[in-house]
């Protein structure tokens, strides 16, 4: 039976048709099923191309694998399963790139790749699952596609269980570079390459502190910077942007189904379509930076943004659209066991936990959802809620409770989490209504309570709330004369992608009025 079917074949054709040069898929394989797939998947490949060639002789020990070699071997990327899920578009572009078709990356950033001195070798553990794995295996696949001097091979963690236990992988993506851990968590080409070659963080300060003064700085490229930019740039105005991470915490999102005249999208595809949006306008996007102090004008009339790469970014009105992130149990053993079995992104890390015992807490949508998800994959899931009930809404509830191997436990407060050293082993809640304390023993916990302001930096600058949240009036406007706030970062209630577009957009409209005021 075919691994791919008709349309998926037929759309693979016609990329394949942008290959520059000959490959051959290598493939290594047992008698497993999967190995079956995986020869059929390779053998399909080559047949829409006559690019392609397929050898079946592979000697890597992880089986079933595959290389993508050109170049007799000097270019090639390796996968450790079968790409496909989130997966199949890094198999497409890694056909592409290792084939001579160029990435699309700037060309700075394609030269510093292969400026970079080996041996480098990289291992990725992903999940096919995982919608932050994509971009760190295609960032890396088109690192050893361009330089001979690095390799990567991409290992699907559920299928090569044996190996993630051995090398106690709880969480993805992992990447491992020479055998040492390089990273954990998503990472994109420019962010690794500043890793690496500590000289181009230097380099890219020095450009960005170069820059004239912007008519506006959006900092921040979540949903409200992103709407911010564009509507800014359309006035015909110098717009800049300044991310720490192009699309923050939609990036985390598995699946969007209420975003207004689109029934059904993913995060990271959203972020996609945002970032090129931007794109189509003057905008200059300055990503990989963290904004760590806002100057207010004063003589000069312009805002100073300082990041954390020491340069400095000037304009005459400022954006902040920063977003937020995961909250944080803040209990003993959290931070000690961060991605040794706490994990906060049950899409990405679940299929680590086959099979095992995970707690889910939180009772709100997020917390109910992840514990359904998980239900599917893990022997049992607890969750545990601080409140006298769950907080998610109706029909969620009711199919958590449907499920069979799910405890659900209120007006509970987890105290500590329990480890042995090198990965999680428990944990202990205290019942609020008897005071009695209890420990569960399971393998992961995925916390799931709600979002932090990302607005530390701004602390002793602009007006705030308590919860960190910055303080804006119907015009989006902050305490600060010509400063601006917009999205999850803000006062303005129900965190939400539309929302936080709205915000963005208003912010932008806001500023624009003040410049022509002023």
């Amino acid at each position: 039976m075919p691994v791919l079917d008709a349309p998926t074949t037929a759309q693979l054709k016609g990329l394949l048709g942008n290959l520059r040069r000959p490959i051959e898929l290598v493939a290594s394989l047992d008698d497993s099923p999967k190995s079956a797939d995986t020869r059929s998947l390779v053998e399909e490949i080559a047949a829409l191309s006559d690019k392609v060639s397929v050898r079946l002789d592979g000697q890597d020990e992880r089986r079933p694998s595959f290389a993508i070699r050109a170049d007799e071997g000097k270019a090639q990327a390796v996968f450790a399963g079968l790409p496909l899920g989130h997966e199949f578009t890094s198999l497409i572009l890694a056909l592409l790139h290792v084939g001579g078709h160029p990435p699309k990356e700037e060309a700075e950033l394609l030269d510093a790749v292969r400026a970079l001195e080996g041996p480098l070798h990289f291992e990725t553990f992903f999940s096919l699952s995982c919608q932050n794995c994509p971009d760190v295996v295609q960032a890396l696949n088109i690192m050893a596609a361009l330089n001979p001097a690095i390799t990567h091979v991409a290992i699907d963690g559920a299928l090569f269980q044996d190996e993630v236990e051995r090398r106690k992988v709880m969480a993805v993506p992992t990447v491992y570079l020479n055998g040492e851990q390089f990273g954990q968590g998503r990472m994109d080409l420019a962010q690794i390459v500043a890793k690496l070659d500590t000289g181009s963080v230097a380099r890219a300060a020095e450009k960005i502190a170069a820059k004239d003064p912007f008519d506006v700085l959006v900092v921040g490229g979540g949903p409200a910077g992103a709407a911010a930019a564009i509507y800014a740039a359309r006035k015909g105005i110098r717009t800049g942007v300044v991310a720490e991470r192009f699309g923050g915490q939609v990036l985390d999102t598995m699946g969007i189904e209420n975003f207004i005249s689109v029934p059904h999208t993913e995060g990271p595809k959203l972020v996609a379509q945002l970032e090129q949006h931007v794109k189509d306008y003057d905008v200059d996007v300055m990503n990989v930076q963290a904004a760590v102090k806002l100057k207010p004008a004063n003589g000069d009339g312009l805002h100073h943004i300082e990041l954390a790469s020491g340069a400095s970014v000037k304009a005459k009105t400022v954006i902040l659209s920063t977003g937020a992130r995961w909250r944080q149990m803040g209990v003993p053993g959290e931070d000690e066991y961060r991605n040794k079995g706490v994990a906060y992104c049950p899409h990405c890390d679940g299929p680590l936990f086959k099979g095992k015992r995970t707690a889910v807490i939180g009772g709100g949508n997020s917390g109910v959802e992840a514990a359904i998800d998980l239900a599917g994959i893990v022997r049992h899931v607890t969750l545990i809620e601080f409140d006298s009930q769950l907080r998610a809404d109706a029909v969620l509830q009711t199919k958590l409770r449907s499920l069979p191997n799910v405890t659900i436990i209120t007006s509970a407060m987890t105290t500590q989490v329990l480890g042995d050293g090198g990965k999680v082993t428990g944990l202990v809640y205290k019942n609020r209504e008897t005071g009695e304390e209890h420990t569960v023993e399971l393998e992961g916990i995925f916390v799931q309570i709600g979002l932090v302001p990302n607005t530390e930096w701004l602390n002793g600058s602009i007006a705030m709330t308590n919860r960190g949240e910055i303080e804006v009036d119907a015009h989006n406007a902050t305490s600060l004369d010509g400063v601006f706030a917009a999205g999850d970062c803000t006062t303005v209630p129900f965190k939400q992608i539309v929302i936080a577009m709205g915000e963005g957009a208003k912010a932008s409209l806001a500023a624009f009025d003040y410049l022509i005021r002023h």
